[in-house]
């Protein structure tokens, strides 16, 4: 105690009683930070047995609110949202150009529908129910919005009259195959592109959009680019369409600014500040090969732009 009272004279300017205040401060903490792990050891923590979590289980079950079901057996509704009964697997559709004024219940089960929402939706035009747009298919709960994703480009809906809405008594009217036409990718508006058999008013909106802003096809394959258009889209439309090189809008290389390469969608933002940098620090690229010297860009992305850029 007489070192400790040195010590403190010696560094601090306590009074006597505060420095025996002190002490009682630091006990208290000392005992506090060793009271947990000390009484964890003395008094072990009970578990509940088997018993009792079983009948704690049992009680939640019979406390948890009741969903409501339909004849699907998981189909349920929660104010103005609905919910689709999932089954293992759904009908493969077999797409054709169609009104849905005017079909029949099996064209609709060919189009992707069971039979009983087909009968729905010709309960519902054989009680006054008109289609008048492609997005009035959105509102039968009977569609899925992924089966309805793959109908909409195929819906041609006819002036909606008196002799549009669907009767019983009169045959299903299925829309024909489009003639097979030839059609200039890089040139043709969208009236044109709506031409083409496979091709509606959406997918040609889509495909001039992309072609703005691409500059131009320099081959067919790039089709399967534009959004919604696979493989198997692309072999049904290849063969009815042209592409003329000669016309596509190109960047000059040496001379383009950030903006002119930010519009193409091949060039991300690293691409093209590694693009112009070297230019900056080596002077004018004389080739395509050029841009080999560039770490950033891989043979692949050089390939594709390739067609896009003048020296």
């Amino acid at each position: 105690m007489q070192v400790i009272r040195k010590w403190r004279n010696n560094y601090f300017e306590f009074s006597k009683s505060q420095f025996n205040g002190l002490l009682v401060l630091i006990t208290l903490i000392c005992l506090i930070a060793v009271f947990p792990p000390v009484y964890r050891a003395l008094v072990p923590l009970q578990l509940p047995t088997d018993e009792e979590q079983l009948a704690m289980l049992k009680l939640e079950l019979a406390n948890a609110p009741k969903t409501p079901q339909s004849r699907y057996g998981n189909e349920r509704r929660s104010g103005n949202q609905r919910e689709y009964p999932r089954v293992s697997a759904y009908r493969k559709p077999s797409l054709f150009y169609f009104d849905p004024n005017l079909i029949g219940q099996e064209s609709w089960q060919q189009l992707g529908l069971s039979e009983k929402q087909a009968q729905a939706i010709l309960n519902y035009r054989s009680k006054g129910g008109v289609f008048r747009t492609p997005s009035d298919l959105k509102k039968m709960y009977t569609i899925r919005p992924e089966l309805y994703r793959l109908l909409e480009p195929y819906v041609q809906i006819q002036s909606v009259g008196k002799a549009s809405v669907y009767r019983p008594d009169r045959p299903a009217q299925i829309f024909r195959p489009k003639e097979m036409i030839r059609v200039a990718l890089n040139t043709a508006d969208t009236l044109e592109l709506d031409r083409i058999s496979g091709i509606g008013k959406v997918f040609a909106r889509r495909i001039v959009a992309y072609r703005e802003q691409i500059g131009g096809f320099h081959k067919k394959e790039q089709l399967m680019e534009v959004f919604g258009i696979d493989s198997l889209k692309f072999q049904e439309i290849k063969g009815q369409v042209s592409v003329d090189p000669g016309v596509l809008r190109k960047i000059n290389i040496n001379t383009a600014s950030s903006a002119d390469f930010k519009r193409h969608p091949y060039l991300r933002y690293q691409h093209i500040n590694a693009l112009i940098a070297y230019r900056k620090q080596h002077g004018n690229y004389s080739n395509i090969a050029d841009l080999n010297k560039v770490v950033i860009m891989t043979p692949e992305l050089i390939e594709k732009i390739a067609p896009y850029l003048i020296f």
